[in-house]
């Protein structure tokens, strides 16, 4: 063995890893009755879909997307290759976006729309155990009540100084990944409208 060459070495590896997995396949198949089966073509997914480009909406890199669409449901998501940031990547968070939308059936292996998948506002009254659907107009105003009567309870017209400052310092405001310039200027406008001074995106954090 000590004058075995690196080609010889490699030969006798190579034909070692060959036995081993000639060996657990037969055993594989023989013991836990698992057989190989020939592999079925299926129908592609795509197939007479319509593509809409799109911008994940995870984290602030802005990767862009293509959604396949059919019959107005979603059968396919991927990375955008002629968008300039990710150039068709996109990493395991990303590509799970598909999943909000549609699950495979672990019974019949067909693509299904996720039953967990969120559709409405969900509400819990004080002292409730249970929440329940309710409509995004009701949201909405239920948002908007509750953050004016927090904003008029905590509001300081001056410092302890006496200097002015209109702020309350009980709300913070986080913007999002997904918001394009305009929307976050408008957005910024609001919360320094209502006297925010903790204000966030989620670019920076």
């Amino acid at each position: 063995m000590d004058n075995i060459s690196r080609r010889d070495f490699l030969k006798i590896s190579g034909l070692g890893t060959a036995f081993a997995a000639g060996t657990v396949s037969g055993l594989i198949s023989a013991e836990s009755g698992f057989a190989a089966e020939a592999y079925q073509p299926q129908k592609l997914r795509i197939k007479g879909a319509t593509e809409t480009t799109t911008i994940c909406c995870y984290c602030s890199v802005g990767c862009g997307g293509i959604c396949s669409v059919i019959d107005g449901k979603l059968v396919n998501f991927e990375g955008d290759p002629d968008h300039p940031i990710n150039h068709g990547g996109m990493c395991a968070k990303g590509m799970a976006q598909f999943n909000v939308a549609m699950v495979y059936d672990p019974k019949t292996g067909e693509l299904i729309e996720n039953p967990k998948r969120l559709k409405k506002p969900l509400y819990r009254a004080k002292g409730a155990s249970e929440w329940k659907e309710i409509s995004w107009e009701k949201a909405i105003k239920e948002i908007a009540k509750r953050t004016k009567a927090l904003r008029d309870k905590t509001f300081e017209a001056k410092d302890e100084t006496g200097v002015t400052v209109n702020r309350t310092r009980a709300i913070g405001w986080l913007g999002g990944a997904a918001l394009d310039n305009e929307e976050c200027a408008v957005l910024a406008k609001l919360a320094r409208a209502l006297g925010l001074v903790y204000i966030e995106h989620q670019a920076r954090i």
